[in-house]
């Protein structure tokens, strides 16, 4: 029976092996997930909210097994997983707090006739399959499961091969807060497995998160399936930040920096130094890469944009640091030093591909319209930052405000970067995909609209 091994990204040793199940095993598993849908979707919305809220306190009280099993499944250095936890909670919590308003039924009373009466119900889809990457897998994944399962819905979680245990611990928590078995299930899937799943009939949406490549993977698997299922994509982005001439260059510099670089380049915290090395030190702020491939790809992207004209302003060297186990370069590890690219255009990888590692190119730019015309020029369309000093300037947020206009992204940040809030719509355009996760409208994509339309005096 095939199987997947975690690999440890900074030793590259073995962790955590799965065995898949068969396709007949599988498509038992669905069916019980359709069977306990059905029951659940009849559990009074104020029961699934008891359960959500009872979460909250199982998932916070396991803060301290997560980080070392987070940091030696994707790398990330131990010092800086507690804000997943924390970020996983607040967003949590948030759509926990709007859950009843955003399920409610839409009266229409006020403009009934009389003897009729008419409201919109908002009703779960069905069972729901998530596919949650591995670099926020926590983050990823709560945006849809919880509320799917808020909803009504079943869910089946899918989490990356690179960070299976993070699904795994994050069932046990809803299980733990009351949440009965069947309503979600963790599947450790191949890629024809997968398929399958998303082309099973007892499945009724997809929610995936991750590149541009499996994402259309996704959808031409769903569109291949029986009847027309639906299918939300968060996928890659290339998101460009507009620092303008009144911005303060001391914060900005910082801040993007930080945007940048955190999670080694892998998706903001107040960093003032980096420390590259072995990310399960508390001292190391800086982690490797999630694999050598990914490694071989960024180091690709940095070495053909130096060949087409870039400069690079980070010499390697200096993060060849004695918590480096001694190495002469870094070549041949997941270890990717930060790097800053001038003198760089839009011919160049490095500014029109996802790099997914921590590098960035800077470009310099003759003002708005440039700027408008060079940030659009992506295939992404996720985020976008502009830097600009609205405080002291008014005329400053106008500009930012006509900017917004003209920004083909899901979300504009002024003077901040790579920052979700809860109450706002997590969503994206072009390559970086379509639907909406988190916010109100966050249950609108994990439910469907039933009209009601009655007649209540017929004589």
């Amino acid at each position: 029976m095939d199987s997947q091994t975690t690999i440890t990204p900074h030793t590259q040793t073995p962790l955590v092996t799965r065995t898949y199940v068969s396709q007949s095993e599988l498509d038992a598993i669905i069916n019980r997930a359709s069977v306990a849908q059905k029951v659940w979707a009849r559990v009074p919305l104020k029961d699934r909210l008891a359960i959500g809220t009872k979460f909250l306190d199982v998932f916070q009280n396991m803060g301290d097994q997560i980080p070392l099993e987070l940091t030696l499944q994707m790398g990330r250095p131990i010092s800086q997983n507690a804000g997943e936890i924390r970020g996983t909670l607040e967003r949590a919590r948030y759509m926990l707090s709007v859950a009843e308003s955003s399920l409610a039924d839409v009266s229409l009373q006020d403009t009934d006739k009389p003897g009729f009466h008419r409201f919109i119900r908002r009703t779960p889809l069905g069972v729901v399959l998530v596919i949650a990457p591995w670099n926020y897998p926590y983050l990823t994944s709560i945006n849809s499961v919880l509320p799917a399962i808020i909803a009504g819905n079943a869910v089946l979680l899918k989490p990356s091969p690179q960070t299976p245990l993070t699904a795994e611990r994050l069932a046990l928590a809803l299980r733990n807060a009351g949440l009965p078995e069947d309503v979600l299930q963790v599947l450790h899937l191949s890629p024809p497995l997968t398929t399958f799943v998303i082309q099973h009939p007892l499945v009724d949406f997809v929610s995936f998160t991750g590149s541009v490549v499996g994402g259309r993977s996704v959808e031409k698997a769903a569109v291949e399936a029986p009847g027309f299922k639906g299918v939300a994509l968060e996928l890659g982005g290339k998101d460009p930040a507009y620092v303008r001439p009144d911005a303060d260059l001391a914060y900005t510099a910082a801040e993007l920096a930080d945007g940048s670089f955190f999670n080694s380049g892998q998706s903001c915290c107040a960093v003032e130094r980096y420390r590259l090395g072995d990310p399960t030190r508390s001292e190391t702020n800086l982690g490797p890469v999630v694999s050598l491939a990914s490694a071989q790809r960024i180091r690709k992207q940095v070495h053909d944009a130096i060949q087409a004209g870039a400069k690079a302003l980070i010499p390697e060297e200096s993060f060849l640091t004695p918590e480096m186990y001694g190495l002469s370069n870094l070549e041949g590890t997941t270890y990717v030093p930060p790097q800053v690219l001038v003198d760089v255009n839009h011919t160049m990888d490095v500014m029109m591909e996802e790099t997914f590692g921590p590098v960035v190119g800077i470009q310099k730019v003759s003002g708005d319209e440039e700027a408008i015309r060079l940030m659009n020029d992506s295939p992404y369309g996720l985020t976008a930052s502009i830097w600009t000093n609205a405080e002291k300037n008014p005329e400053s947020q106008d500009a930012f405000l006509r900017l917004v206009d003209e920004l083909h992204t899901g979300t504009v940040f002024l003077n901040r970067c790579d920052s979700l809030d809860p109450a706002l719509a997590w969503t994206g355009v072009k390559d970086s995909g379509r639907g909406i996760s988190l916010s109100k409208f966050g249950y609108d994509q994990l439910t469907r609209a039933k009209s009601v339309n009655m007649k209540i005096n017929t004589s």
